[in-house]
């Protein structure tokens, strides 16, 4: 097993996913082995079945093991924007005369910031902007010269219960774990860092939650989180028409928002039953459901954005919404911007559903890419 191996821990809001890869050639990747989960999920007050959710993740763990071949000791977790928050800060450096800015620089903007938060662990922390003693707008200043250095930073935090929660799965298996934000591996990986720069708007729409964050440089201005998402519809379908869950999520996978069938009666065939819909009222459901969601968005947009912003376009992935036929349409109609779905450019896994376990892998590749190569030797496969 190669060295260069890393192990992702991709959490959603209904199934896990556990996954091995490395980078292939033009930031492309190798995937060793993969492995999903379904599970009971979360709300605000956590996860529904911890022994579930361990029954998963331990599903998967010997699963991936097993088809590699080899023990993982070391897995990159990522912590989903339910868990997560973020701290903006502006920090400010002067010289006494002009320096060549480089790494003890910068790294003492990144240490003056960080402040403990209670409740919750620091995990990571970023830069969105840089600006210069002459007004010079970067995104690394690294070998500039300047009287002084102006820094907008991120600082992401996750929970101590779901640090702790994690961390006791992992407990007796005797695996290293580390944290990584999913949202600003998913927006950093999927935007282009052009794109960044300027201001970007990205909603990662799931199935029981979805978040939406206001994407700068490298780093994230603002986070929400909604206990919006595509269970929201699904439910709404089981009550008009009598449907089981299953039912249900599979009429919403035949919903097409462009249709307008004028039949007052159809019919529709699952797990050899059959049931009696209205297929315009389907229609009129789904458009309910995700109306919830630009609720919620838009809000969100009207308090973040600003006039020079709302040209903006809003990028979307995740598996809530962006495979509802005519979704982003009425979704773009709705909040009054132009949206966008953004999946992984890579063959086979350019889905919605793939965005959050591929980001993952890219950044812990990156992180794992920045240590050193004894350090490197020394953890083995998967660390």
């Amino acid at each position: 097993m190669s060295r260069k191996s890393v192990a992702v821990l991709d959490i959603r809001s209904s199934e896990i996913t556990v996954i091995v890869g490395e980078r292939g050639v033009n930031r492309t990747f190798i995937f060793k082995a993969s492995r999903t989960e379904p599970y009971e999920g979360y709300d605000e007050n956590g996860f529904f079945d911890k022994d579930k959710l361990a029954e998963a993740v331990f599903r998967a763990i010997g699963a991936v093991e097993k088809t590699c071949n080899a023990s993982i000791k070391e897995i990159f977790v990522g912590v989903p924007g339910d868990f997560s928050t973020v701290l903006t800060k502006q920090q400010v450096s002067g010289f006494p005369g002009k320096r060549k800015i480089g790494k003890a620089e910068i790294d003492g903007l990144f240490e003056a910031g960080r402040e403990e938060l209670e409740g919750y662990r620091f995990i990571r922390a970023t830069s969105m902007i840089y600006i210069t003693g002459d007004n010079r707008r970067v995104i690394d200043p690294v070998g500039l010269t300047s009287t002084s250095l102006v820094a907008a930073l991120s600082y992401f935090y996750c929970t101590d219960y779901f640090a702790q929660t994690i961390e006791g799965l992992f407990k007796n298996m005797k695996i290293n774990v580390r944290f990584l934000p999913t949202e600003l591996a998913m927006a950093s990986y999927l935007i282009p860092s052009e794109t960044r720069d300027e201001t970007a708007f990205f909603l990662d729409s799931g199935f029981l939650s979805s978040t939406v964050s206001m994407v700068l440089g490298n780093g994230v201005l603002c986070q929400r989180n909604f206990w919006v998402g595509r269970v929201n519809i699904i439910v709404r379908l089981m009550e008009a028409f009598s449907l089981s869950f299953e039912a249900a999520g599979a009429l919403l996978q035949k919903a097409n928002l462009y249709a307008k069938s004028g039949a007052k009666k159809a019919e529709f065939v699952f797990g050899g039953e059959t049931y009696e819909i209205e297929p315009d009222k389907v229609t009129e459901i789904v458009k309910e459901g995700l109306d919830m969601l630009c609720e919620a968005v838009g809000g969100f947009l009207e308090e973040c954005s600003s006039k020079e912003l709302d040209y903006k376009p809003l990028y979307i992935t995740g598996e809530g919404i962006t495979e509802i036929r005519g979704a982003l349409e009425h979704v773009s109609k709705r909040i009054s911007r132009v949206v966008e779905a953004i999946t992984p450019e890579l063959p086979y896994y350019n889905k919605p559903t793939m965005s959050s376990r591929i980001a993952l892998i890219d950044m812990a590749y990156e992180d794992r890419s920045k240590e050193g190569i004894l350090n490197r030797i020394f953890k083995g496969f998967g660390g």
